[in-house]
């Protein structure tokens, strides 16, 4: 994992159901946990693109449901700002679910784009991915 090139805001805090984009198994996490977050106190934890995470399924296929899973935010409705003045902003919060911590995804086919910075601090992301903005 490299650290993110953008300053990206965090937009899914603790709680939050996230759709997946592969074919996992699993259809709809939830976040129960971000990785490498440093927060006040008392304040939730939240995820952005490209974060680590660890959810549990809530809906899927019955071996994956009420599972815990790691998970890399991949695409997030709330609008980021890149290094270079661009904005940029999803129709919809997605993330991929992860075999291990390496990085490596569970799934073979991942459905939509993903931004640009999930691929540079993911290479096992960035492999799979078909459309990168």
């Amino acid at each position: 994992m490299q650290a993110v090139k953008a300053k990206v805001t965090r937009a899914l805090p603790l709680g939050s159901r996230v759709e997946t984009c592969d074919n996992s198994g699993a259809k709809v996490i939830k976040v129960c946990s971000v990785y490498r977050n440093k927060t006040v106190k008392g304040r939730l934890q939240a995820a952005g693109v490209g974060d680590l995470i660890l959810a549990s399924v809530v809906r899927g296929k019955p071996e994956m449901r009420k599972q815990t899973v790691l998970a890399v935010i991949v695409r997030q409705k709330r609008e980021f700002r890149r290094p270079n003045g661009m904005r940029v902003k999803f129709e919809d919060n997605a993330a991929v679910v992860l075999k291990d911590d390496k990085g490596n995804p569970k799934g073979t086919i991942f459905k939509g784009p993903i931004a640009k910075e999930a691929t540079e601090r993911w290479p096992g992301v960035a492999k799979m991915a078909r459309i990168v903005i």
